[in-house]
């Protein structure tokens, strides 16, 4: 009888890492969140006020802004001349920011609101400051005061 003699060939060990497992986990991964992150948003629903408004830009240029405020009662100012302190209409308003935007068309626009006022009343400025051609609107906020925490 023959003997045979199997013999056994080492396999040398492979320096490769397998990936395939991975993809397929990760696939399986962006499905599911795909799935479920609609099913996320989370919020209140609110009646929003309705404006006729374009996404606001930044503009590049340093000169100095446009600032227009509307104080707790609605009522819009503009830092403009010797008039700053008394309010104008919606019909002012539009002139004298576009007077001073065929002047200097990168001239930088910003709304300063008081707390007190009403979502509308901002929204409305800025939708007016948007229709006499303002290429940008930004708003003014006041840096919050932090609280000294004894320890």
């Amino acid at each position: 009888m023959a003997v045979h003699k199997r013999i056994r060939q080492r396999r040398k060990p492979m320096g490769e890492i397998n990936v395939v497992p991975y993809i397929d986990v990760m696939l399986v991964l962006l499905i599911i969140f795909m799935i479920t992150a609609p099913m996320l948003t989370q919020g209140i629903k609110v009646e929003l006020p309705k404006a006729d408004a374009k996404p606001v830009e930044v503009p590049d240029e340093n000169t100095e802004p446009l600032v227009v405020s509307v104080d707790a009662k609605g009522n819009f100012y503009v830092a403009i001349g010797d008039t700053q302190d008394e309010p104008i209409s919606a019909q002012e308003l539009m002139a004298k920011t576009a007077a001073v935007l065929r002047r200097n068309p990168q001239t930088p626009v910003m709304v300063k609101g008081d707390n007190a006022v009403n979502y509308g009343y901002v929204v409305t400025a800025m939708a007016l400051l948007q229709k006499a051609g303002a290429p940008s609107v930004g708003l003014i906020t006041q840096q919050p005061e932090t609280v000294a925490t004894d320890q």
